[in-house]
């Protein structure tokens, strides 16, 4: 997302929540995080806590890691900035239409995306776009 080290890109959650908590002044990216996390009230505790920028999140334990689930909200919010892969918006509003609900449209646009990268990492190989486009719209149709 804005670089190679994990501990750095958590800290940027963390930093941006306590800045948007105490009230400061936020920039473009930093306010784009604070809205993400605002709306995950279940991960506040992990934000706050020193010891989640180091913590191992592999499920081994139930939990899923809230940074990666976030950086993906984050994922989809800047395709959508820019439309890209072309026509995400158009799908992102028919999602949102027939949900009721900005975030649970956006959860199923992560959902899709989750799954290409996953597939991705399996095959050794860069992510599908189209097979990202095509997670996207099977998803609008079992709505």
């Amino acid at each position: 997302m804005w670089g190679e080290d994990r501990s750095s890109l958590r800290q940027m959650f963390t930093t941006a929540w306590q800045d948007f908590e105490a009230g400061k002044p936020l920039d473009k990216q930093a306010q784009m995080i604070a809205d993400v996390v605002a709306i995950h009230p279940e991960y506040h505790a992990a934000i706050g806590s020193g010891g989640a920028l180091e913590k191992e999140f592999d499920g081994s334990d139930g939990q899923s890691n809230p940074f990666l689930h976030m950086a993906m909200h984050i994922a989809v919010r800047e395709q959508l900035s820019i439309d890209r892969p072309p026509g995400v918006v158009k799908i992102h509003r028919k999602l949102t239409n027939r949900l009721g609900d900005l975030h649970e449209a956006e959860h199923q646009m992560v959902e899709a995306l989750a799954e290409t990268l996953w597939n991705a990492q399996q095959n050794n190989q860069e992510p599908d776009i189209e097979d990202y486009v095509r997670g996207l719209k099977k998803r609008l149709k079992q709505l």
